[in-house]
């Protein structure tokens, strides 16, 4: 059976900014509108903004940001409190926080560019959204920065060009947006519009990741254990991996699980690589999908269950998952879980095969040199034999050549050639799995 491994490296993010109108958090005092003034750093006193409606309750006030809440980008309408009056004081703090709106580069027109933008984009108008988020972007509104950049970076509207993503991730993620330093960190670490350097991808990572931003905490982690960019650290990639599984994150949640199935940075503990991996699971995690049904089919701290088994490799299989792929196919060789069916274990056995698994182009040989689920046919055989023997190691490479070398004693020398010919022009499928 096929062994887990950890989620892919990068994950970078497909979404735009929310817009979010006025909270409901409790009073907010002139101490505290006096610590907000000392912004001209572009301090993030978000949560203590999103209070002033309530001692304002005429002031119209919009959240920049999703999760990261960079500050307001607008203010409209701010007019004194009928029921209590405004004091000097807290006349002065209105005024010294237009001032601070000044230095953030924040501007009405500008959040009204963004909610265009917004608009447009959300009913696939991008030639406006591209327009409104440039406006606002050149005004200096991190938001519209961000997703010029995802515009760029996945040709909405444009032709795609990862420089110019770049060029906007950079300056969204300067001002300290999360979701912008993450995809930044994803263009180091990929070399997508900049030369590849994983010391910089960490940096943005870990800008984003001590931000809270789940993905950037799953990808540190990664570069943690792969030591790209930082001395490998087993410890410091479990702790990264678990405040992202916490947050919901599958692929971290994943990845946390094989930690523990491997005992890499924490002791070895398949009941914990169970849990978290189910986790990962049942949010459509394919890789996860694809661990819990070896857990169920070899019975590993789970009760041993061929249905559970093949219920999840299913699930990882229809995803696109090779190793679930490749594990389907030997259930219903094997009549485990499902019945009998040597068609069936062709069909996935072939799914997993063009993708490049070698112990799926191993098996389907075998299907293929004796006529089992297929028309018996020596020249596929001996195609998929010598591709496993390319790709494979150890066993699977062995079994290959055994069994290329097996079904040449039964070909002419020009179904030989026309095999190989094959096995020459032969090119992967790129799973689409997650």
């Amino acid at each position: 059976m096929g062994k887990w491994r950890l989620g892919s490296e990068s994950n970078q993010h497909r979404r735009l900014c929310c817009i979010s109108g006025p909270s409901n958090s409790n009073n907010i005092t002139t101490a505290n509108l006096s610590r907000i003034y000392r912004i001209g750093n572009k301090s993030q006193h978000c949560e203590l903004l999103k209070q002033l409606p309530q001692i304002y309750p005429t002031a119209m006030i919009r959240i920049h940001g999703s999760t990261e809440c960079l500050g307001l980008i607008g203010v409209m309408g701010m007019a004194q409190n009928n029921n209590q009056g405004i004091k000097a004081t807290e006349t002065h703090m209105l005024r010294a926080l237009l001032v601070a709106f000044f230095l953030l580069g924040v501007t009405t027109t500008a959040w009204a560019d963004f909610e265009k933008g917004v608009m447009a984009f959300e009913r696939k108008d991008y030639a406006t959204a591209l327009k409104e988020f440039t406006a606002a972007a050149m005004q200096g509104n991190a938001n519209s920065q961000f997703d010029l950049g995802l515009m760029y970076d996945e040709g909405l509207g444009v032709p795609q060009d990862y420089a110019e993503a770049v060029k906007w991730y950079r300056m969204a993620a300067e001002q300290g947006h999360a979701s912008a330093q993450h995809n930044l960190g994803v263009s180091y670490d990929k070399g997508l519009g900049v030369p590849q350097d994983y010391a910089e991808a960490v940096k943005w990572y870990r800008q984003a990741a001590e931000q809270g931003d789940a993905s950037a905490q799953h990808n540190l982690g990664v570069m943690y254990l792969k030591s790209r960019g930082v001395p490998q650290d087993n410890a410091e990639a479990v702790k990264w991996f678990r405040q992202a599984a916490e947050q919901g994150e599958a692929k971290a949640q994943h990845s946390l699980g094989v930690m523990y199935a491997e005992g890499i940075g924490v002791p070895k503990n398949h009941a914990e690589a169970v849990r978290w991996n189910r986790k990962a699971a049942e949010q459509g995690n394919a890789k996860a999908q694809a661990f819990l049904g070896t857990m169920y089919d070899e019975g590993i701290d789970v009760t041993q269950d061929y249905g559970e088994a093949v219920r999840w490799y299913r699930q990882a299989a229809e995803q696109g998952n090779a190793s679930a792929q490749l594990n389907l196919g030997v259930m219903h060789v094997k009549g485990k879980g499902v019945p009998r069916d040597d068609a069936k274990a062709v069909k996935w056995y072939r799914k997993a095969a063009e993708q490049g698994n070698a112990s799926a182009q191993l098996n389907l040989g075998v299907m293929y040199s004796e006529g089992k689920g297929v028309p018996q046919d020596y020249v596929a055989a001996h195609m998929w034999f010598n591709l496993a023997s390319a790709g494979g190691n150890g066993e699977v490479r062995d079994h290959a050549v055994t069994g290329r070398n097996g079904v040449a004693t039964k070909m002419t020398p020009d179904l030989i050639a026309e095999a190989q010919r094959l096995a020459r022009e032969w090119k992967p499928k790129k799973s689409s799995a997650k």
